[in-house]
């Protein structure tokens, strides 16, 4: 590396985008000691060096087709903003992480001035939206995915790619230990443990919540001294779950952490998930799961036009088949919730079956991910750093 000042602009618009963010920020930091960082960056990437955020990521952390349209003309003059800041300072590399509606619009205007860019996490080009692959191919220099199957179609678009792994599966180890994880919370080894994960953004917390919660009461009913664990990402998001159990279940015992969701899943029994990065937790976890979804009829309606994939969940697409159960919209209510959710009680011949499908799924997904992606940046940066 020279002496140079190497600054990268980088933005992040969901909870799950910040841990992969902050990995990331954190591997380069040590590869590239002059180096900083600016844009939009969560609370876990904020914990790391040379870091600075002129935004908070809830202003981009939205869910469904009509939720976004009240908040437009703000997400516009934000990302009118950023662009100004970004021409004034001119970084070195923009990378976009998630939230690629607005993160590829972003990466396009900066690459036609001249900036060099990457987005962290292909779009789902492979379940919705297609065409979305040429405005992709127009706005960034390369692109990084996390999911095995995906570098074939950048590939055969002649799109920079680079099939990187999930940080998560090189973090988490292959076996977990319960016990131990159990002690550390002061939860007996011997006690039934339902983990529910209701999601990361406020809307799905208010959509699914109820759901999660009315499923695990009837699964008390079944084993009455039943712990539900529930991980949540900020007290925002715990206040407003406190709320709703506290008039759904208040007499449910529940044990509501800041700790990692990995923690929490990897103490559980079995547990009930929001679609999306929590399925993956799960799954590296070896926790037994059913996939819960739930979102407003129109948004339903609108996107079920546009979804091409069979599922909704990581787990089933990495392996390419359904195995573990998913159950949105209507079959998404407590009764078939917890239904689905039993079995993982009761049956340990089923229970053993599914871990090993687990193991062998976590062990392909371990690829040493930050360190490929670092060297991803420095493969953009390479007429600037001396590797």
């Amino acid at each position: 590396m020279n002496n140079k000042y190497i600054s990268i602009g980088i933005v992040v618009g969901e909870i799950s985008g910040d841990l992969l963010g902050a990995s990331l920020i954190k591997t380069l930091n040590v590869l590239i000691p002059n180096i900083k960082f600016f844009g939009i960056a969560g609370p876990e990437m904020l914990k790391e060096k040379n870091v600075e955020s002129w935004y908070s990521i809830k202003e981009l952390s939205i869910i469904g087709i009509t939720e976004i349209i009240w908040k437009i003309p703000k997400i516009l003059k934000i990302r009118k903003a950023l662009i100004k800041r970004f021409f004034n300072l001119k970084p070195h590399l923009f990378i976009g992480i998630d939230a690629p509606e607005f993160n590829l619009d972003l990466a396009l205007a900066l690459k036609q001035k001249g900036i060099k860019t990457m987005h962290y996490i292909g779009p789902s080009i492979w379940a919705w939206r297609k065409n979305r692959i040429l405005k992709i191919k127009k706005a960034v220099d390369k692109i990084l995915t996390i999911l095995p199957f995906e570098k074939k179609i950048y590939d055969y678009f002649n799109i920079s790619c680079d099939f990187i792994g999930h940080p998560l599966a090189d973090k988490i180890p292959m076996h977990p230990n319960k016990s131990k994880m159990r002690s550390s919370l002061g939860i007996s080894k011997y006690m039934p443990c339902l983990a529910l994960l209701p999601g990361s953004r406020i809307v799905e917390i208010n959509l699914l919540s109820a759901r999660f919660l009315d499923a695990a009461k009837i699964i008390k009913y079944h084993f009455p001294n039943l712990q539900v664990l529930v991980p949540m990402a900020n007290d925002f998001l715990k206040q407003k779950f406190i709320s709703i159990q506290s008039k759904i279940a208040p007499n449910l015992s529940i044990f509501i952490s800041n700790e990692s969701s990995y923690k929490i899943l990897a103490c559980s029994d079995a547990a009930i998930v929001a679609s999306g990065t929590a399925t993956l937790e799960c799954m590296f976890a070896k926790c037994p799961m059913v996939v819960g979804y739930y979102m407003k009829a129109l948004n339903f309606m609108l996107l079920k036009r546009l979804v091409y994939t069979k599922w909704i969940s990581l787990p089933n697409l990495i392996a390419k088949k359904l195995i573990v159960s998913e159950k949105i919209q209507q079959d998404c209510c407590p009764e078939i919730l917890a239904k689905e959710i039993l079995p993982f009680f009761k049956n340990q011949k089923k229970t053993k079956k599914l871990k090993n499908i687990f193991y062998k799924l976590h062990r392909k997904m371990r690829c040493n991910a930050d360190y490929k992606a670092a060297n991803s940046v420095l493969d953009l940066l390479k007429d600037i750093c001396k590797t």
